[in-house]
């Protein structure tokens, strides 16, 4: 069974996700990937956001995007 894989844009840093991501990075149970861009600019942008299993998940804040990232990976 493979791992679901996170991926976080370095562009979107700036709304805190670096935090999000290495926390992340320590769970065995995912694999997490950063890329210099994932080509939402327009999510990017407006809020912190990362792809799950290449499904965008966004939220307003750094803490309900990692609260919505588990939920995506816990359905899987």
């Amino acid at each position: 069974m493979s791992k679901p894989l996170v991926e976080f844009c370095n562009g979107n840093m700036h709304h805190g996700t670096e935090d999000i991501m290495k926390q992340l990075e320590r769970d065995d149970r995912l694999k997490v990937i950063e890329y210099g861009c994932l080509g939402n600019c327009g999510e990017c942008y407006l809020k912190p956001f990362a792809l799950v299993d290449g499904t965008i998940i966004a939220a307003d804040t750094t803490e309900d995007l990692n609260d919505r990232i588990y939920e995506a990976v816990s359905r899987d």
